[in-house]
């Protein structure tokens, strides 16, 4: 019997991509490579300008970067919205009827929702928000499972300007209170329940329990109808979601924001603490977002992209939703568990 431990922290093997593949990608040598990533180090505002200029400004920045150690400001004086460029700038070509996202639920069912119904599903619930008395500014916690309606309601607080904060569908009502409280959120858009591992979360149950102590300033919470389970509704604060939306049209003009109008505030596990709040401003993060998967990922007009994290995490708001919209991609998006019913769930998928 060896008494070797092989360790697998350190890998040094080379996998090289075959010629007709690197032929296809936007970087096809480490020449080509180097170049780009110098120009990034050594000439950022060319490089990030010249990258920028692939978005949707309504203004042009006056200044690339504005960097006093800590804070720095990304396209300073320029004006955009995130949920335009992810949206809108889609509806005038082909895109218009491209699958944005593709859902499947845990229970199986599936959905192909285009730019065009995405677009029309994001003002609505926009001016569900304007009709609840959400605005520019507020904060809000969004408390979903995996379901499409998750990314419609980040999109459609920035389209207004409204300041979202996801919490991972996983996490308890403790953590809800803690996350309403520090960010003083005014609203909750959560759901009945969710789908995990063939049982339903009761997530309007959470909120309820984050709630029932008052002394928050949360004044309104809305509830989608996802999995149909018994909820309470709270007459004066709580409404549900498809309700809503019968008093509503489709007609919701983007608002004009600065680029470093707060875009989200997202706050670490607190596995090692009380969980602090990170923001995101909106014209940085999102250029982020979309040269990641233009370059790192080579997110391409015909493919279909898997972001396996969940909305919760910033993985999932930059590769779920924000990046690969805004590159007019194809999103996957699936609620339940990797391994239930067994452990080939994922790769059944497709």
């Amino acid at each position: 019997m060896s008494n070797n431990i092989e360790s697998h922290l350190i890998e040094n093997r080379v996998f090289k991509p075959s010629k007709e593949f690197s032929k296809k990608a936007r970087i096809q040598s480490m020449a080509e490579y180097k170049k780009l990533w110098e120009e990034s180090i050594k000439k950022p505002d060319k490089f990030w300008a010249r990258e920028a200029a692939e978005l949707k400004w309504n203004k042009k920045w006056s200044k690339v970067l504005e960097w006093k150690e800590p804070f720095a400001k990304w396209f300073v004086g320029g004006k955009l919205n995130v949920s335009e460029n992810c949206l809108d700038r889609h509806l005038d070509g082909p895109h218009k009827n491209k699958a944005a996202i593709i859902f499947e639920g845990e229970p199986g069912e599936r959905r192909v929702i285009t730019y065009q119904q995405l677009h029309r599903d994001v003002c609505r619930f926009a001016n569900v928000l304007k009709r609840n008395k959400i605005k520019k500014g507020d904060r809000v916690i969004i408390y979903m499972p995996m379901i499409p309606e998750a990314a419609v309601a980040m999109l459609a607080c920035a389209r207004l300007g409204i300041v979202h904060s996801v919490v991972f569908g996983g996490f308890s009502a403790e953590s809800i209170k803690d996350r309403v409280h520090d960010s003083g959120a005014v609203a909750v858009i959560t759901a009945d329940g969710g789908y995990r591992r063939g049982a339903i979360v009761p997530l309007k149950a959470n909120v309820d329990a984050a709630l029932k102590d008052g002394g928050h300033p949360v004044k309104r919470v809305i509830v989608f109808r996802r999995a149909g389970n018994e909820v309470h509704i709270e007459e004066g604060r709580d409404v549900w979601w498809h309700r809503e939306l019968e008093y509503v049209d489709a007609n919701c003009p983007a608002v004009e924001l600065d680029s470093e109008h707060p875009l989200f505030i997202l706050y670490t596990s607190g596995s090692t603490g009380k969980p602090k709040g990170i923001l995101h401003t909106t014209g940085g993060y999102l250029l982020g977002a979309y040269t990641t998967c233009k370059y790192v990922f080579d997110l391409r007009d015909e493919d279909v992209y898997w972001c396996t994290a969940d909305v919760g995490w910033v993985t999932g708001h930059s590769y779920v939703v924000y990046g690969p919209l805004a590159m007019g991609g194809t999103s996957l998006m699936y609620e339940g568990a990797p391994n239930w019913p067994d452990n080939g769930r994922f790769w059944k998928i497709f």
